[in-house]
C-alpha cells in the first residue's frame, strides 16, 4: 500500500517525497520565502535529523524552510470543475505553507495531517510550494512524544524529528468530492454506518455505495445527496449462527475486511467523483471486567512498539511498515501498543490487513500549562478524526504516565485535564474504550492499566494473580512509586492490564552501551527470563491482557525482543510460544505462523496472495526486498515446535503479501 490514506484513495495522484531545497533558520530571520537563501537540499519526508534525508544534523533546528517546484502533468491539472488538493502527512510543529509566492495556510500540531486546495495558487502548470516548518525543540509544552529535549538521545528519549516528516502529496478531485469518511461496525445489529462529507453538493446529485464481500455483493446503495453530511445505515444479512458469522468479522485470527467503493454522480447519472475504502465488521466493548472483541471476551497479547528506525527515525516505507507487522504477529502477539506516536496510516492498513490489534495513543507534552491543553487537545481530536474508522483499532490512549500533567496529586486543573480528554475522546468515538492515564494514578478510564517492571515472576502472580491480590495492589503497591489510581476512582470492577512490563535488555561485548530494566546476558537467557515472565502472567486470571516492552531496541534501550535492525535476538518460534501461553494449543489457529485461523488460512485466495522463499535460520523470516540478511542465532535448548498442515514445505516460510483488491506478485529471489 503506497497511497498515503488507504481509507480514502483516487486514481489521480502523485507523491512529492524526494529532494526539496531547504535551508537552516535558526535565528529566525525569514519571514517570506522569496528571501531565504535556500543552500542544502533535503530528502522528504525524512527530517533532517536522520541519516536517510541526506543531512543527518542532530543540532537544535528553531526552523527549517523547504521549497520545491514541479511541473504539473495533463492527469493531474484541474480542468474548470476540478481542484488540486496538497496534503501534508504531517510537518512538526508550525507550518506556514506558501504556493508559487502567495501564503495559503497555518497549521498547529507536529503529528496530524492537513490539506490546502491549491487551485487558486496556480500558475499554469507550475506548482511552486514553500514550506516554513517552525519547532522549539527545547519547548515542554507542545505534544512531543519521545523526542529529547536534550543535544543528544539520553534515557528513554530518542532524536528529534524537525520539519516535514510524512509524506507530501497531490492529488487531483472534482469539485463535487467525498472529502472525509467514516466507518463505524455494529455486530450486535450486523450492520454497518457510513458518515461521509461531501464537498459543493451538486444540485440533485446523488450517492451510490458499493460494499463487497470478496465477489459478493453485500450492498448496492443510491441516494439523494441533500446536503454535505451523507449518513447511510446498511442492514446486511445475517447469516445467524457463529460459525456462519466468524466469515464475515475482523479479528487478528480472521481479518475478513470488506471492500467499499462510494460515487457521487449528478442528477443526470454522470460519474463526477469515486473513491475506493474498506471497512469491517467489527465491535470492541467491555462488559465487566473483560474486554469483548466481536461480542466475546478477548485476551490481549500486546507488545509496546516505538515505531523508530536507525536510519530514518519515526519515517519507515510500506513494505518496512508491513515488515513490522509480520514480525510482531510471527512473535505470538495479537495487539500493539503504538508507543508515544501516531503512526502512518499505511502501518494501520497492514494492521487492518493482516489482522492486528492496536492501541492509538498521543503523543504527549511533559509540563502543564493552558498551552499544553490547547495543544494536546486540538491535535487529538485531529488524530482520532483520522483514524477512527480502522478495524485494527481498539482502544485510545490519550494520556500515559502523567507526562505533560506531572502533578496530578495535587494540581486539580491537572486532573480536570485528564478527565477531560478522557470524556472528549468518547464524545468523539463512542465504540472503543478510552484509557484515562495509562501506567499509574488514573483517575478515570474504561480499562485499568497499570506498568509493572518488576523482574521477578512470582512477585507478580502475587500482585495480579487474584483478585483480592488486585484489589490490594491498587491500593497499596506503588510499583513505580506511584498511586495507581487517585481522585476516588478505585479501578475494581474493570478489565485490567498489564499495560508494560518486562523490558529484559541483552548485552553483548563491544556492543554501544544501553540499558534495560533486567540485562540477559545471550539470547538462551534472555528466552529462559522471557518464558519464566510470560508463564506468569498468563497465569495471572484477572488480567484481560498484556503489554510488553518491547518489540525492537530503540538507540539507549536495548530491551527489545529484535535488535533496532529487526533481527530477532531468540528463536522466534520459541518466543511466540511463550508469548501465546499453555492454552495455545487448544486453538486451531497457533497453527499458522501469522495467527490466522485454519478457515480463514484456506479462504484467502488470490485476494491475499502468499509466497514461498527459502530461508535458513528462523531469524530471516519474513524479509522485505532489499533488507540485509540477519546473522544466524544460537538456538537455546528446548523442543522444537511441530509445523502445522499448512506451515509450508520444509526449508520454506510463508509470506503473506497483498490485502483487498492485491494481485499476485513477483516472488522473491
Amino acid at each position: 500500500m503506497e497511497y498515503p490514506r488507504p481509507q480514502l484513495r483516487r486514481a489521480a495522484w502523485r507523491s512529492l517525497d524526494g529532494p526539496w531545497q531547504a535551508m537552516f533558520d535558526d535565528s529566525t530571520l525569514y519571514v517570506d520565502p522569496a528571501e531565504v537563501p535556500f543552500d542544502r537540499t533535503i530528502v522528504v519526508p525524512y527530517p533532517p535529523e536522520a541519516r536517510a534525508s541526506g543531512v543527518h544534523d542532530r543540532g537544535y533546528r528553531r526552523r527549517v524552510w523547504y521549497k520545491r517546484q514541479i511541473s504539473l502533468d495533463p492527469a493531474l491539472l484541474p480542468g474548470p470543475e476540478e481542484r488540486l488538493m496538497l496534503h501534508f502527512g504531517a510537518v512538526n510543529y508550525r507550518a506556514r505553507v506558501w504556493i508559487n509566492g502567495r501564503f495559503a495556510v497555518e497549521h498547529r500540531g507536529g503529528h496530524s495531517p492537513f490539506s490546502i486546495d491549491v487551485t487558486r495558487h496556480l500558475d499554469g502548470s507550475i506548482l511552486e510550494i514553500a514550506v516554513q516548518a517552525e519547532d522549539d525543540p527545547q519547548d515542554m509544552h507542545k505534544p512531543r512524544g519521545k523526542m529529547d529535549w536534550e543535544p543528544e538521545p539520553h534515557k528513554i528519549w530518542y532524536p528529534r524529528t524537525s520539519g516535514i516528516w510524512r509524506t507530501v502529496w497531490i492529488e487531483k478531485v472534482p469539485r463535487a468530492h467525498v472529502a472525509q469518511l467514516r466507518w463505524t461496525a455494529d455486530v450486535a445489529r450486523w450492520q454497518i454506518r457510513l458518515d461521509a462529507d461531501i464537498a459543493h453538493v451538486p444540485e440533485g446529485g446523488m450517492a451510490n455505495v458499493t460494499l463487497k464481500l470478496g465477489d459478493r455483493l453485500l450492498v448496492g446503495d443510491r441516494c439523494l445527496l441533500t446536503g454535505p453530511r451523507l449518513s447511510r445505515i446498511f442492514q446486511l444479512p445475517d447469516p445467524g449462527i457463529d460459525d456462519a458469522r466468524g466469515l464475515w468479522m475482523w479479528s487478528p485470527e480472521s481479518p475478513q475486511l470488506i471492500d467499499a467503493e462510494i460515487e457521487i454522480r449528478s442528477a443526470e447519472g454522470n460519474l463526477i467523483d469515486s473513491v475506493q475504502s474498506y471497512t469491517a465488521l467489527r465491535t470492541v466493548s467491555v462488559e465487566g471486567d473483560r474486554f469483548v472483541l466481536n461480542s466475546r471476551p478477548y485476551f490481549l497479547r500486546m507488545v509496546l512498539d516505538q515505531g523508530y528506525w536507525p536510519d530514518s527515525l519515526m519515517v519507515a516505507s510500506s513494505d518496512q511498515l508491513r515488515h513490522d507487522v509480520l514480525l510482531i504477529k510471527r512473535l505470538g502477539f495479537n495487539g500493539v501498543r503504538k508507543h508515544q506516536k501516531s503512526e502512518d496510516p499505511r502501518w494501520l492498513y497492514w494492521c487492518d490487513v493482516l489482522g492486528l490489534c492496536v492501541w492509538g495513543e498521543m503523543p504527549s507534552a511533559y509540563g502543564f500549562s493552558s498551552a499544553t491543553i490547547h495543544g494536546v487537545m486540538e491535535e487529538w481530536k485531529e488524530l482520532v478524526e483520522r483514524d477512527i474508522s480502522h478495524p485494527c483499532i481498539v482502544a485510545w490512549v490519550p494520556t500515559n504516565e502523567s507526562w505533560g500533567v506531572p502533578e496530578l496529586m495535587n494540581d486539580r486543573r491537572q486532573v480536570d485535564f485528564v478527565r477531560a480528554l478522557y470524556h472528549v475522546t468518547r464524545a468523539l468515538d463512542g465504540t472503543r474504550p478510552v484509557v484515562g492515564n495509562d501506567g499509574w494514578e488514573m483517575p478515570c478510564g474504561d480499562l485499568v492499566c497499570v506498568h509493572d517492571y518488576e523482574q521477578d515472576p512470582v512477585v507478580l502472580l502475587e500482585r495480579y494473580g487474584s483478585r483480592e491480590a488486585v484489589a490490594y495492589t491498587l491500593e497499596h503497591v506503588q510499583p513505580d512509586r506511584r498511586r495507581l489510581v487517585i481522585d476516588g476512582f478505585t479501578g475494581l470492577g474493570r478489565p485490567l492490564f498489564l499495560s508494560e512490563f518486562g523490558g529484559i535488555a541483552m548485552s553483548k561485548p563491544g556492543e554501544e552501551s544501553g540499558w534495560g530494566y533486567s540485562v540477559a546476558k545471550d539470547s538462551k537467557e534472555l528466552l529462559t527470563r522471557y518464558q519464566q515472565l510470560m508463564s506468569a502472567v498468563h497465569r495471572c486470571r484477572p488480567l484481560s491482557g498484556f503489554c510488553y516492552t518491547q518489540l525492537t531496541d530503540t538507540f539507549l534501550e536495548k530491551n527489545g525482543l529484535l535488535t533496532e535492525d529487526r533481527v530477532p535476538k531468540a528463536p522466534i518460534e520459541a518466543l511466540a510460544l511463550a508469548t501465546r501461553g499453555p492454552q495455545a494449543h487448544l486453538q486451531d489457529w497457533v497453527l499458522d505462523p501469522l495467527g490466522h485461523s485454519q478457515r480463514w488460512r484456506a479462504r484467502r485466495g488470490p485476494d491475499f496472495p502468499v509466497e514461498w522463499t527459502r530461508v535458513g535460520e528462523t531469524a530471516e523470516v519474513l524479509a522485505y526486498p532489499g533488507e540485509r540478511q540477519p546473522p544466524q542465532l544460537e538456538a537455546p535448548d528446548i523442543p522444537p515446535t511441530e509445523p502445522g498442515p499448512s506451515a509450508g514445505p520444509p526449508g520454506f516460510e510463508r509470506r503473506g503479501r497483498g490485502g483487498p483488491g492485491a494481485r499476485a506478485r513477483r516472488k522473491v529471489a
